[in-house]
């Protein structure tokens, strides 16, 4: 008896392993991808003194890789779920790597666009990937929780990482660097997941639709570049022509989607109210959030003076919170409900936004890092659990198209949080009253000022700082005042959608 228990034993006992070591395969992943978003805000001022572009192409480095990668998420999800997980995860991780050289050693403006496209590609193959591959991998739902959670939390801490090992890097060596720490990662992804990961795939997939892949990225790229385009300069001809030629695209796409037989994205899915509730919820989860993600280390370091080392450490809170709440959270909804921790957790996301309406340029670091760490801890919940809830939707061989509607909801809420939230601190901005002989370029952002302030007088440089820096500040309380009203109204909304929504029980 004990002979033939011991084997079977020892068996599971090895599953289980592997498994868990498949997850640290994909969660390298998404610390790469989630590092490599934030360290080139750290890079850009260096890239322009390097490469020289001009205001347009500065613009086109920063964008163009978000633009490629909301562009392509669906359709390369549905590829991985024809062609195989496993497969689109590590020749996407091998690209990403070989891609990262060419960012690190462009060598003018045009070259540095074009590398930054080629590895949003890379990209959009990654972060559907694993998520699908978790759906697949972790088959006890409670298993699936914590994996889900670990996920994450991963992606939370590579936001928080992303600063600190930016600006370390950036003061020891050439901004060449920030790119160049992804091969070691992609090396090891690459080597061990090609013995650790099971390959997954849908076993009647039908062909790859090349006219949906077309629609899906003209109508992603469109929008999302108009509603940029639109905060950044306001409304004109070509950013409305360029926005409803994208929705024109995107409905093009789903009314294809409903008449396939083997659509890119089964548009049913959409039918379940907890999938849909869920994208719901992380679209506006990220637009109300965005404000502050995007305006928060401008305010650390061009208002309060931190370097851009110091400013990467202020931000740990939100990531420490989001880490404690992802590794909690699928047990607290299936203690409580689906409904109770995602509606808490948007309310107190809101709750912290609504704190910050009170900040001031001398805003002491208590107040302001537990505003972040409630952040973190409400947001953590919220996009773990609801990251669950989608992938518990729908079926295995879908998990790649469900995997990028969630991850299509995060670029697109944070692109329209950007342009409304962003549109509010840079209107308010911009009316600012400075001193007698303030250059224009000072009231185009706030490091613009700080920029020309250097080369005023010592009595104008401050009045003009001081002026700067109080419009700047009021921007980013009323953006926080609507950030707040957009989280606790979602959390009224999710509240309702994700009504008798369950995470399924393990054993």
């Amino acid at each position: 008896m004990i002979s033939t228990l011991q084997p079977a034993a020892a068996t599971e006992a090895e599953r289980r392993t592997g498994r868990w070591l498949a997850l640290c395969v994909l969660v390298l992943a998404v610390l790469l991808v989630a590092v490599d978003a934030t360290v080139l805000g750290l890079a850009t001022p260096y890239i322009s003194e390097d490469l020289k572009p001009s205001g347009t192409q500065l613009l086109w480095i920063g964008d163009v890789y978000s633009f490629v990668i909301a562009g392509l998420l669906v359709s390369m999800g549905s590829l991985g779920d024809r062609i195989g997980r496993k497969r689109i995860l590590l020749g996407g991780a091998t690209a990403f790597g070989a891609i990262s050289i060419l960012n690190a050693y462009a060598t003018t403006p045009e070259l540095m666009i074009l590398a930054r496209a080629l590895l949003g590609v890379a990209g959009a193959t990654l972060m559907p990937a694993t998520l699908a591959l978790i759906r697949n991998i972790f088959h006890d739902p409670r298993e699936r929780s914590l994996a889900v959670g670990i996920w994450g939390a991963t992606a939370s801490a590579g936001t928080a990482v992303g600063p600190i090992v930016g600006g370390f890097l950036l003061e020891h060596f050439w901004w060449g660097s920030v790119f160049l720490i992804n091969l070691p990662v992609m090396a090891v992804l690459v080597l061990v997941g090609i013995r650790t990961l099971p390959e997954s795939r849908n076993p009647n997939p039908g062909p790859w639709d090349l006219k949906s892949v077309v629609l899906s990225l003209v109508g992603m790229i469109a929008v999302v570049y108009a509603v940029k385009e639109a905060a950044t300069h306001g409304f004109t001809w070509t950013t409305s022509a360029t926005g409803a030629v994208g929705a024109a695209a995107l409905y093009d796409f789903v009314r294809r989607q409903l008449t396939l037989p083997n659509p890119l994205l089964d548009m049913r899915l959409f039918r379940s109210r907890g999938f849909s509730g869920a994208v719901l919820a992380d679209l506006l989860t990220v637009l109300g959030m965005s404000g502050l993600v995007f305006f928060l280390s401008q305010y650390l370091q061009l208002v309060q003076g931190r370097h851009p080392f110091e400013a990467g450490l202020a931000e740990l809170p939100a990531a420490a919170g989001a880490v404690a709440a992802g590794l909690v959270a699928g047990r607290a909804a299936r203690r409580f409900s689906v409904r109770a921790v995602v509606s808490g957790g948007l309310a107190a996301v809101g709750v912290a936004l609504a704190a910050l309406t009170l900040l001031s340029r001398s805003t002491g670091y208590p107040i302001l890092g537990t505003a972040l760490l409630v952040v973190g801890v409400g947001a953590g919940l919220s996009f773990t659990v609801t990251a669950d809830v989608i992938l518990s939707s729908v079926p295995k061989d879908q998990a790649g198209a469900a995997s990028a509607v969630s991850e299509t909801a995060y670029e697109l809420g944070a692109a329209l949080g950007i342009a409304l939230l962003g549109s509010i601190v840079t209107g308010v901005y911009r009316d600012f009253t400075g001193p007698a002989g303030t250059p224009a370029a000072a009231h185009e952002s706030l490091g613009g000022a700080v920029g020309a302030s250097a080369h005023l007088p010592a009595h104008t440089s401050e009045a003009l700082l001081d002026a700067a820096r109080g419009a700047f500040v009021h921007g980013l309380q009323l953006a926080s005042g609507v950030g707040a009203a957009v989280l606790l109204a979602t959390a009224v909304v999710a509240w309702f959608l994700l009504k008798g929504q369950k995470l399924e029980s393990g054993r």
